[in-house]
């Protein structure tokens, strides 16, 4: 371990235990779980992308809500599998910050997807004898890029994550099962009120923006379907409805995750650290495509199609 200047080359997991014999049945329940994960959201990726009738904006960002959950997973799953079967639990600092980075734009990718749906949903029910001229594919590429790109540039990932990776640091062990940039940061020698702010002020850009906005536009929809009939508070309902689950799901989810973070990890219990930072992990890639591939009568009469033939 190099630990000179206060920059240590490696990270140490401390929260995982020898459980003996029992890890392989862990590591073959996590990799069912990783397996659910990536056929679940390809099979909703697949239908979107061959299917030509769900090539239309809603279902453009379903399929984008799935790679998202793919490109998440991938940056948790192999390396929490590795690590459940190995007696020694080291990750290298660039590897650490890497993972740290696919995390975070991970939720942030996904928060943003989420609330252009809200947006997508809001044009369609309010306004729509406008959907189709808002709502076009070029506008679509668009959302999709800012999606993308805020996080990653506009937003301030970048400048959060050198922060973090250039702060001096004294020790090198981690009380997580994945690199997190507040476990990261609480191992600083020098004061960590500047990275405190900007860690503070991201996750306020970061969920608690798009939630406002979301509950926006729901009081919008809401106030419209107020004054309609009973038939188009159904069908409203229906678009809705997986949506609403899936966004509630994430923010709670992304909630524990920040409760988490700001608790003395030390004094937490091991099993309720894990079961905490596997929530999120685990639940929105799996209950994504359920909710869609189950609710959606567009795409689950794809699904079902494909499966008769």
């Amino acid at each position: 371990m190099n630990n000179n200047s206060g920059t240590p080359s490696y990270f140490e997991f401390t929260v995982f235990s020898d459980y003996g014999s029992l890890r392989y049945l862990f590591f073959c329940l996590c990799l069912l779980i990783y397996m659910t994960i990536i056929s679940a959201n390809l099979v909703i990726v697949l239908t979107v992308c061959v299917e030509k009738s769900l090539h239309q904006p809603m279902y453009i960002f379903i399929c984008c809500l799935s790679l998202n959950s793919l490109y998440g997973s991938a940056g948790f799953f192999p390396r929490f599998l590795m690590d459940i079967l190995s007696d020694t639990h080291f990750i290298s600092r660039p590897f650490c910050f890497i993972q740290l980075y696919v995390i975070h734009t991970y939720k942030a990718h996904d928060v943003n997807v989420l609330s252009i749906m809200a947006y997508d949903r809001f044009v369609a029910i309010c306004q729509p004898l406008h959907y189709h001229r808002k709502m076009t594919f070029r506008t679509v590429q668009y959302f999709l890029l800012f999606a993308v790109l805020y996080p990653v540039c506009i937003f301030g990932y970048f400048f959060s994550f050198y922060l973090s990776s250039s702060f001096p640091l004294c020790g090198y062990q981690l009380h997580r099962i994945f690199c997190t940039n507040w476990s990261v940061v609480q191992l600083s020698c020098v004061d960590t009120t500047l990275i405190n702010i900007a860690g503070q002020s991201l996750a306020v850009a970061s969920v608690f923006i798009p939630l406002f906005f979301v509950l926006y536009t729901y009081l919008r929809i809401l106030l419209v379907c107020r004054r309609s009939s009973s038939e188009f508070r159904g069908k409203a309902l229906q678009t809705c409805l997986p949506h609403i689950v899936t966004f509630v799901n994430f923010c709670i989810s992304i909630f524990i995750e920040v409760s988490l973070s700001k608790y003395k990890v030390d004094e937490v219990n091991t099993f309720v650290i894990i079961v905490l930072s596997l929530e999120f992990l685990i639940i929105p890639p799996i209950n994504n495509p359920l909710v869609y591939g189950l609710n959606l009568p567009q795409i689950r009469a794809v699904i079902s199609g494909y499966l008769r033939v």
